[in-house]
């Protein structure tokens, strides 16, 4: 990729995370200008400034804008498991004391990496990304609003499991969601183009990678052609998960570890029967022909490079099974 035209001055949140990561390599390669602000010191790579401010306190946080002579903030952060508390204090309150701060020292665009989900807000997390969204579009900044489908990383949890002869679990008949996913160079790419091309500021973006849509079951299907073993599915009942999250939520009136816990599972099975695809109101139905389509790199290629061994993934919270 040539250099951009106009290289920018970018604050990077997010940095340390998955995404963060692609986007500071891209925007490095393009020539731009990078300041990560990041809420510990960390490993960055050369060329990188940093600042290390407690996102927590908006003096804190628009002492360390001030006299950057920064072009646009690029948010790639997000709290880290979705509780209730980490996600207001991370998707909302801590995006707000960076916009504020962007605003008074004189920044004047803002491109947030939201995800699809918030749609149909039922959690925390996307009640919180939700309202940050309608602080940004009230703020007066040019914004881009990205709202992101699935990520490989989310869909390679099962990769070792079906490698070592193990079935792959199913939510109800493996049928129930969709979604197409995006890996971290495209979604990096779409990001960064979202600082430079004028037509997508001031607009909520959803995208995907390229089609087409993938289910949970067809998702397997592909593990299983890709390492040779024979398709073994096992099925686990959402109404298990129902179950569950009755029982957690129950204790959780009197324990704040089980509430969070609780808000846990709820995640689990949001994910486990909502589509990560465009939500059209009008027919109350996913569409994935009306979910955009960015980038060229597909799953099937990730999850060859996983099987041989040529790339790895660090799931983290991602590790659902």
């Amino acid at each position: 990729m040539p250099l951009v035209n106009d290289p920018k001055h970018l604050v990077l949140l997010g940095a340390t995370g998955t995404i963060g990561r692609a986007v500071l390599a891209q925007a490095q390669a393009d020539g731009h200008r990078v300041t990560c602000l990041t809420r510990a010191r960390a490993m960055l790579p050369d060329g990188a400034a940093q600042i290390a401010v407690d996102l927590a306190d908006p003096l804190a946080v628009r002492e360390a804008l001030t006299g950057l002579d920064a072009d646009c903030v690029l948010s790639c952060m997000a709290s880290r498991k979705g509780s209730a508390r980490d996600a207001w204090a991370v998707d909302h309150r801590a995006q707000l004391h960076v916009l504020e701060g962007a605003k008074a020292t004189g920044i004047g665009q803002f491109v947030l990496l939201s995800a699809i989900c918030v749609q149909k807000p039922l959690l925390e997390f996307q009640r919180a990304k939700l309202a940050f969204e309608g602080e940004l579009q009230r703020s007066g900044l040019d914004w881009s609003i990205v709202r992101t489908t699935a990520f490989f990383k989310s869909l390679s949890g099962q990769v070792a499991r079906v490698q070592a002869g193990k079935p792959f679990l199913l939510f109800g008949d493996g049928e129930l969601t969709a979604c197409k996913p995006i890996s971290d160079r495209d979604l990096a790419r779409y990001l960064l183009d979202c600082v430079t091309l004028p037509e997508r500021r001031g607009r909520v973006l959803p995208i995907g990678g390229p089609g087409p849509a993938l289910t949970p079951r067809g998702q397997g299907a592909l593990i299983f052609e890709l390492t040779g073993q024979p398709a073994r599915f096992r099925h686990v009942p959402v109404a298990l998960m129902d179950g569950i999250i009755g029982v957690l939520s129950a204790l959780g009136r009197v324990s704040s570890s089980m509430r969070e816990k609780a808000e846990f599972a709820r995640i689990g099975r949001y994910y486990a029967t909502e589509s990560m695809l465009v939500w059209d109101e009008g027919t109350g139905r996913y569409d994935a022909d009306a979910t955009p389509e960015f980038g060229a790199d597909t799953l099937r290629d990730h999850y060859v490079a996983l099987i041989r061994g040529e790339r790895g993934v660090d799931l983290g919270d991602h590790a659902v099974f």
